[in-house]
């Protein structure tokens, strides 16, 4: 069975505040165009199609599009929910999925009620995937309770209560069929890639790679967005995201994971590189020095460093010469230390061009264009108060 694991595709994601749907199209064609060339039989989604549990008619219209293509190459698509989807409204449009071939879990589930996908491919190999769509704190003890008849003790362990959710729909594989977890979560020892939502994503929601039975054929992990193999009795596998949704993950490496096993063998996992999502690069220097890394950054998104005083139209200058600066920032070594205490007397004895220039220096903001503007406009405002005009 070949099986294709992807996830935190977060579309409708913005980058100080530039859209990149264009980009999230183009991965999402890409990751199709593998689905159909190696032939797989089954696609997991592990969590997090959209950034925000309301996404925009565009970003929804891109995921069904999406979903609906892959598994219009012939194989199974499974999909769970992650923390920024909302798991009901998925859970909600499961009819419609399932007519198109696609199965999404929104919502832990029991066994029967669908938590575990029981599928033949195409190839007419079985597979069970448990399904376990991420969970937050405030549900699992509800969760637990349903799934795997743990009693309801809310001083109960966030990872007990995962372990015991886990068993239970996992206790059913069998052994002639490919068995699968696909889950949304932080596992222990794994690696932020450096965009996840911290308060989802802390030591109180990470449970230890243990809670995985051994004849786990593959886990296919969503949440962490970088790409790892966690060790682990079962094969544990984050796919990472296919694009990187902010600068904290321009080293990243963007994949998704063919997966090929039996019933009787060991999975095997190959990394197939996605390349078509614009790189995020963070560069740093003196704007003369920027202007020499033109050339060089190519089509990236940059976030810039000036090491250079803040200035009126230093930003603009940057973005002349880096039109793909999406943040201009001054290094802290050229920023000025703000202090709040005020001028012995107040100022009161300082007109008001002298104390915006002593405002400008101490924010160590040397452009005489700027006093220039403040007097005119000062004199403009004084003027048009007194009658006169401005």
């Amino acid at each position: 069975m070949r099986i294709l694991h992807t996830a935190d595709w977060h579309v409708g994601k913005t980058l100080k505040g530039h859209s990149r749907l264009d980009e999230q199209r183009a991965v999402l064609g890409e990751i199709i165009g593998v689905a159909r060339e190696q032939e797989v039989d089954l696609v997991v989604v592990a969590g997090d199609l959209y950034d925000t549990g309301a996404p925009n008619a565009a970003a929804q219209q891109l995921v069904v599009q999406a979903l609906t293509a892959l598994a219009q190459t012939g194989a199974k698509v499974v999909v769970i929910g992650g923390n920024h989807d909302h798991g009901a409204t998925l859970d909600a449009y499961r009819q419609f999925a399932a007519a198109a071939g696609v199965t999404m879990v929104g919502t832990v589930r029991t066994r029967e009620q669908g938590g575990v996908v029981d599928m033949v491919t195409r190839g007419g190999e079985k597979a069970s995937i448990a399904a376990l769509p991420f969970l937050s704190q405030r549900y699992a003890v509800r969760a637990a309770e349903l799934v795997a008849k743990l009693p309801a003790e809310h001083n109960a362990d966030y990872d007990e209560q995962l372990r015991g959710i886990v068993r239970s729909l996992t206790d059913g594989f069998a052994t002639d069929s490919v068995n699968l977890v696909a889950a949304h979560l932080t596992v222990l020892n794994g690696e932020f890639g450096g965009g996840e939502r911290m308060a989802q994503s802390i030591f109180e929601y990470a449970v230890p790679a243990a809670i995985f039975p051994a004849d786990t054929h593959y886990v296919a992990l969503g949440h962490l967005h970088r790409r790892q193999k966690l060790a682990a009795p079962a094969p544990v596998h984050y796919s990472g995201s296919p694009l990187a949704v902010d600068f904290g993950e321009q080293a990243n490496t963007s994949v998704v994971c063919l997966v090929e096993a039996t019933a009787t063998t060991p999975a095997r996992v190959t990394d197939i590189p996605i390349t078509s999502g614009r790189g995020l690069r963070t560069v740093t220097g003196t704007v003369d020095e920027l202007a020499a890394l033109r050339d060089a950054v190519g089509e990236d998104y940059l976030r810039v460093t000036v090491r250079e005083p803040a200035r009126a139209g230093l930003r603009e200058d940057v973005t002349a010469l880096l039109p793909n600066a999406l943040e201009v920032r001054i290094d802290p070594e050229f920023a000025a230390q703000v202090t709040a205490s005020r001028p012995e007397g107040g100022g009161t004895d300082r007109n008001p061009s002298e104390l915006f220039g002593e405002y400008c220096r101490d924010r160590a903001v040397a452009d005489p264009r700027l006093g220039a503007l403040f007097a005119r406009l000062h004199d403009k405002v004084t003027s048009a108060d007194s009658g006169g005009q401005g």
